[in-house]
């Protein structure tokens, strides 16, 4: 196996995944549009690709935990490659909700083996080898690259739809297969030791992995928190990532497919902006949960924002401002989720935070769907903006409970943080600068799980 540093191998296979993946993002709705299903139809077979996600994200985070998290992707691309191309199949096959919502379960089951474990694999290594990283930066720059890798293949997928809607999937297919060509040779589990699994321990394995989850993520008042609010963001985003593609064109006045690329560009290159500012943001705000409740507040004012304009151009501005906001809360909520959980559980537990935000993504997919044949779709933005509100005193609460892992502790950390590290009250200022200049040095990084 090729040897690269832990990080160049996690930003490279995650830039080639999402590179894949985010080829048909842009088109997918109208894809489904042009095999003949409605706006309802669209939403059922997204809800059954987001049932099959909840249904085998426990047993992927066996393989995960046992097999390894190398074998786990590898079994990732593999399924998304062939159901990639059963999605093509059946729409030339004149295929109705039924058989496309049969391909997303599986599809799904593709993208439950990639969750949680290629970043407890990159959290292992960099514990194994020593790395005294901040895993807010590592995250973030993680987001960077994933998100560039999306900028470039939605605005390709856009221009690949225009010639032909099938010309994406395709197109798709070929980069997984580099993905998983990448893997093969270059990854390798660090810092974990893989185990047979044998198929009579599978069931006791999952009820294994279920109990750690409770106990490791349930019952940890943090990592809970941090699920409920991933059940109201992840289940509106599940739904408003997609809706807006034929509610845009809408609005354009034009059925222009290559617009819709280009917007889902935008949209991703504002996510690597919020990605890129996390650092400099930490040297103000220390607190995660300070992070995470500005970002939270932002997505839920833009989602309403889009439902209520009638312009093309704000409703755009209003969304890119909610990819901003999901850039900038994205990594920091990875990092709190790692920095809460134990080393052995942590593609069990971060499997079951996704399952909670697919779960989510059930409800909002099914009932905005609805919403959006019987109403319409930007009343569907309003009710689903409106109602991830909620998460807002889900984080109050986490910034009430605290701890160690809500600490941004670094060359970055801000005064929020150094003061909570010495147990000072928070104040701004050059006040604030005085206090903690005099107090014990802060650490230089903090290890996830420390």
């Amino acid at each position: 196996m090729i040897r690269l540093p832990p990080t160049v191998t996690y930003y490279l296979i995650s830039a080639l995944f999402t590179l894949a993946a985010a080829l048909i993002w842009g088109v997918n709705t109208l894809f489904l549009l042009d095999a003949g299903l409605d706006i309802f139809g669209v939403f059922l077979a997204n809800a059954a690709f987001t049932a099959g996600m909840v249904l085998f994200e426990v047993p992927t985070g066996v393989l995960a935990d046992t097999v390894g998290r190398r074998a786990s992707f590898l079994w990732s691309v593999v399924v998304l490659a062939v159901t990639t191309i059963g999605y093509i199949l059946v729409a030339r096959a004149g295929g109705g909700v039924l058989p496309f919502a049969a391909v997303s379960v599986v599809m799904g089951l593709g993208f439950t083996f990639y969750s949680g474990a290629v970043e407890a694999w990159l959290v292992d290594a960099l514990d194994a080898t020593g790395s005294t990283a901040s895993m807010d930066s590592v995250f973030a720059r993680g987001s960077i690259v994933t998100g560039g890798a999306m900028l470039v293949g939605t605005l390709a997928g856009g221009f690949l739809g225009d010639v032909n809607l099938a010309l994406p999937y395709v197109v798709r297919s070929i980069f997984l297969v580099a993905a998983f060509g990448v893997a093969w040779i270059a990854m390798r589990d660090i810092g974990f030791t893989p185990k047979a699994l044998r198929l009579g321990r599978v069931v006791p394995e999952m009820r294994s992995v279920l109990h750690r989850s409770i106990a490791f993520g349930w019952q940890v008042a943090p990592v809970r928190l941090v699920m409920f609010v991933s059940l109201l963001q992840w289940g509106f985003v599940s739904w408003a990532f997609y809706a807006w593609q034929p509610y845009f064109l809408e609005l354009l006045g034009r059925d222009a497919i290559w617009v819709a690329g280009a917007a889902a560009s935008l949209i991703a290159g504002s996510m690597i902006v919020g990605n890129a500012i996390v650092e400099w943001l930490s040297r103000f705000c220390g607190r995660r949960s300070t992070l995470l409740l500005w970002a939270a507040g932002v997505q839920s004012a833009a989602a309403v924002g889009i439902g209520l304009t009638d312009s093309f151009a704000v409703a755009l501005g209003l969304f890119v401002c909610f990819g901003a906001a999901m850039g900038v809360g994205g990594p920091v909520k990875q990092a709190l989720l790692h920095a809460s959980i134990p080393s052995q559980e942590r593609a069990s537990v971060v499997s079951f935070d996704s399952m909670f935000g697919n779960g989510g993504g059930i409800g909002f997919q099914t009932g905005l769907g609805w919403l959006a044949r019987a109403q319409s779709i930007e009343l569907g933005y309003v009710v689903g903006g409106a109602m991830t509100v909620v998460a807002l005193p889900l984080l109050a609460a986490l910034r009430r409970v605290g701890g160690a892992a809500d600490q941004i502790v670094g060359r970055t950390a801000g005064i929020e943080s150094a003061c909570a590290a010495q147990g000072l009250p928070h104040v701004s200022g050059v006040d604030a600068v005085r206090k903690v200049s005099g107090a014990l040095p802060v650490a230089a990084a903090v290890r996830v799980g420390d």
